[in-house]
């Protein structure tokens, strides 16, 4: 039986301008490349279609980032890899304040969503308030957080 799986957001705009931020530093990397080794020829094109197709497999995988949940689990999509998670091996979705710790200072990120497992382990998820989906859609962010939770209760109580 396969699983369908729903992004329970859209993603926000700001995925475009990572998307477009990408190919330029990819552009760049070509041309130094290029410059530095003395390239022609079929040196130019391994290479400018090398860093074009890193730019394409990794632009799909950033409009593929996210949560998304399905009638049996969740499924998270990261940069790299995905994970995929029954309701019932997850004991608590939560909020977290992210800190980072920089010397003798914390910063403070913003909140972001975990999944706590059965097992005790911590999932992190692609969902965070200040980033390029929800910065400026903080009640998006609290909804999604809340379907989560909801979806997971639901399915303890099946």
């Amino acid at each position: 039986m396969s699983e369908t799986w729903t992004r329970p957001y859209s993603p926000g705009p700001g995925r475009w301008l990572v998307i477009a931020w990408e190919a330029v530093a990819l552009s760049l990397l070509a041309w130094s490349t290029i410059r530095q080794f003395d390239l022609t020829g079929h040196g130019v094109k391994l290479v400018a279609c090398a860093l074009a197709a890193l730019w394409v497999i990794g632009a799909h995988r950033i409009l593929q980032m996210g949560a998304y949940v399905g009638a049996t689990g969740v499924r998270i999509h990261g940069l790299v890899r995905s994970r995929t998670m029954s309701w019932r091996d997850v004991a608590h979705v939560r909020l977290h304040k992210a800190t980072h710790r920089v010397g003798p200072w914390q910063i403070e990120s913003g909140m972001t969503v975990l999944i706590e497992r059965r097992d005790g382990s911590m999932v992190n998820t692609e969902l965070w308030a200040q980033g390029i989906d929800f910065h400026s859609r903080p009640s998006l962010f609290r909804a999604v957080y809340h379907e989560l939770r909801n979806r997971h209760s639901d399915a303890q109580k099946a």
